[in-house]
This record gives structure tokens, sequence and C-alpha cells, in this order.
């Protein structure tokens, strides 16, 4: 894996091209964003981190807090330097959540992901947190892209639950669609995603074999999730946040699934017409 030092010598290559984004879309349209969320190898440190991103050559990154540490106050802008010197896009950070009804630990959070200059957070709060988050969300000016996790998620089960509850808030009160614990709660996912229409900030998806069991994770393009829909869908919606593939399998040795997958959506977006 790469020290840190070759990590930064490598920004330099990276800044000269070398991490582009590997999906253009065709006839003038904006870039479909392939991207990680970071969790998927929650087992290794940044550094290694770095080096796999080289390896699936995507820029685009969704911090989770292993990879991106709360404390002390100066760890998370160092350690974000650090990966955009290496030539990586920070576009959100999370799963963050919020489950105090309080000031103080809502707004460490929100300094954290500003400190390290991420305009999206991805969170899962309380209902009685809600309105006090949308409160932060107006005064720093970072997006909330809320996490739904299923049917045994008490809070947000399904995109649809998010929607009940943001409707009416701040327009950075959104969604970050997992498609794999959408469809487990019973959701068609191209639909879904249009009904959240411009409150998508952010997606995490993955595939499974059963689309009742959370268990039945599997490599992309092995299972039954419809993505050359909800490609055509993100599409047509013009949506321009990220698609990044949470692969929480083989989390030992995650980066063969992880290649398979990138390999079957560029695939699927060649067929579609996009270059790759």
């Amino acid at each position: 894996m790469s020290t840190r030092r070759e990590v930064l010598k490598m920004g330099g290559l990276a800044a000269a091209g070398l991490m582009a984004p590997r999906i253009a879309m065709a006839k003038g349209a904006a870039p479909v964003k392939l991207g990680i969320a970071s969790y998927t190898f929650r087992k290794f440190t940044p550094d290694q981190l770095i080096g796999f991103m080289h390896e699936i050559k995507t820029p685009y990154l969704n911090l989770k807090d292993v990879h991106l540490p709360m404390t002390p106050a100066d760890a998370a802008p160092k350690q974000a330097a650090v990966y955009r010197a290496a030539g990586l896009q920070l576009r959100a950070a999370g799963t963050i959540y919020f489950l105090k009804d309080e000031d103080e630990d809502i707004r460490q959070k929100f300094e954290y992901v500003k400190s390290a200059g991420i305009p999206v957070i991805v969170g899962s709060p309380t209902h009685e947190a809600l309105g006090r988050v949308e409160s932060f969300v107006k005064k720093y000016d970072i997006k909330l892209a809320i996490h739904n996790h299923g049917p045994e998620d008490k809070e947000w089960p399904s995109p649809h639950d998010i929607l009940k509850h943001i409707g009416k808030m701040d327009k950075r009160m959104g969604c970050c669609v997992d498609v794999g614990h959408a469809l487990r709660a019973g959701d068609d996912i191209p639909s879904t995603l249009r009904e959240v229409g411009p409150r998508l900030f952010n997606m995490h998806v993955k595939d499974l074999a059963d689309p009742h069991k959370k268990e039945s994770q599997c490599d992309v393009g092995d299972g039954v999730m419809p993505f050359r829909k909800i490609f055509e869908t993100i599409i047509a919606m013009k949506y321009d946040g990220d698609v990044d593939l949470e692969y929480e399998i083989n989390g030992d040795n995650p980066l063969p699934g992880v290649l398979k997958s990138f390999a079957f959506m560029r695939k699927t977006l060649s067929e579609m017409g996009y270059s790759a």
C-alpha cells in the first residue's frame, strides 16, 4: 500500500487528470459519478483506502469516521488534506448519527464536517432531533442527506418515511437513498428515486440476491437490483450527486468484489451509450 509520502506525490499526478471520472455521459449531459462509501473499507487505514481508490479509478468519496476521525478537532482537516492531495474529491461524510436533541452534540458534528470542507452530511437524526438538526443545516449551509436503513429501522425504513418528515423543511434537507435497504422495505427503486426528486443528495448502492433478505447482499450484477433502470432514472432526473457503492460484505477482502461491481456498473453505462 502507498505510504503517506507516496500518496502526497500522487496528488500532483491526480491533478494532471489521472483521477478524472471514468464515466462521461453522452451528448453533453452531466457525468454519472460512481464513487465509494468508505464504510466498504472499514477494516483498512486511510492510506490503504487511498490506494484502493486509485485501483478502482474513481475520485468520489463518502467518508466514514473510521477514515476521517472526529477527534481531536484538527484531525479531520489534516486527513482531508491528505485525501485531496491524492486527487480524491470528498463529496460527503457519514453516516453520522444525531441521537441527542442537544445543540452541543449537533454543533460538534457540523463543525467536524465543516472543518473538512465537505458539503453533504449523510445522516440519521432521530425524529426528535430533526428540527434542531435543520436549524444547523441552515446555519452551516451544509446539506443533510438522511439515510434509510430498511424495515428494521424504526426511524427511517424507506425514503418515503424521510419525505413525510422533511417535505416542508429547508430545501437542504434531503435523502441519501440506499437502494438495497429501500428494496427490502418494499420500494420500487426507480419510482422512489423519481419521488425523491430534487431532495436526492446522495445514493448508496448495493445488490441483493433476495430482495427481502439483508444477508443476501452480493456483488453488483449478481443480484436482482435493476441497475440499468436506476441509471436511466437518475440520468433523466439530471441527478448531479454521487452513486456510491457501499459494499458491506467480505469485510476482510472487499476489493475483488468492489472491482467486479464497478466493472458491471461501467459496462452497463457503456451499453447505454456512455463512454467509460
